[in-house]
């Protein structure tokens, strides 16, 4: 091989590393944001909504088949135009209106522009599939520019990614062509995990509130004293000014 084809290749090569890198870098970016939240929730809060993340980044080859399925042109700017999944973020929380939380909390997120949602929860796919979508652009600074990328984040109950991956193994292994009471099995399947979210969701709001209501209880005890076998209600306007008086002066 001539020596001009060499650097011609090693060019091309570099303009994909540089192109996916970005990507990759821009994964980084997301994942830090989540687990500044996740450790945030975990030191100040009884409850995290995020139970784990797991990040992806297509592989040229994968990327190169859908540009195929999609009759794209075969270039770096028809890649970004076209294929908005490089960089992917899955974060999987454990019930629904955890979900719906995380989201909010990540476009709340200055530095994020939401492109795109997609609310496969509130309307599943036909086959059962349920999670939210969120297409966002990061910034990624570069040392001569600043890059804004596409990953795709996608947000689901732990219930929801079980039935997804098995989902996915069992087309892979059908190669896409699954028997028809397989297909109606996993709707079941699907509608079972739904059930379950529901209940779970229920059960979890409803020991919430009998939470709220143990700690309403000692509070009402609280305010109660016995002076002489006489019960005493402490007004709560009387503890204010205590603890106004009992804090440290300079």
């Amino acid at each position: 091989m001539k020596t001009p084809q060499i650097e011609q290749i090693k060019t091309m090569r570099n303009e994909i590393v540089r192109f996916m890198m970005k990507y990759k870098f821009a994964l980084d970016e997301i994942e830090t944001k989540i687990e500044i939240l996740k450790e945030e929730f975990h030191s100040l809060h009884d409850y995290s909504p995020i139970e784990h993340t797991k990040s992806r980044l297509k592989s040229p080859e994968s990327i190169m088949k859908k540009l195929m399925r999609k009759k794209c042109g075969f270039s770096l700017e028809a890649i970004e135009q076209e294929i908005h999944d490089i960089a992917g973020l899955r974060i999987t929380c454990s019930f629904i209106s955890d979900i719906y939380q995380v989201s909010e909390m990540l476009q709340k997120q200055n530095d994020l522009k939401v492109l795109k949602v997609k609310d496969y929860i509130k309307n599943p796919k036909p086959n059962g599939y349920q999670s939210l979508h969120l297409l966002v652009e990061v910034p990624v600074f570069l040392s001569d520019r600043v890059e804004h990328v596409c990953v795709e984040v996608q947000i689901r109950t732990i219930a929801m990614d079980f039935w997804a991956s098995l989902e996915h193994k069992i087309f892979y292994k059908y190669n896409q062509e699954v028997p028809e009471n397989l297909l109606r099995e996993l709707k079941m399947a699907a509608d079972s995990a739904n059930a379950l979210d529901h209940q779970m969701e229920r059960l979890h709001r409803e020991i919430k509130q009998i939470k709220d209501a143990q700690q309403e209880q000692e509070l009402q005890e609280l305010r109660r004293i016995t002076i002489s076998d006489r019960e005493f209600h402490v007004p709560a306007a009387l503890l204010d000014m205590f603890s106004v008086d009992s804090e440290p002066r300079e």
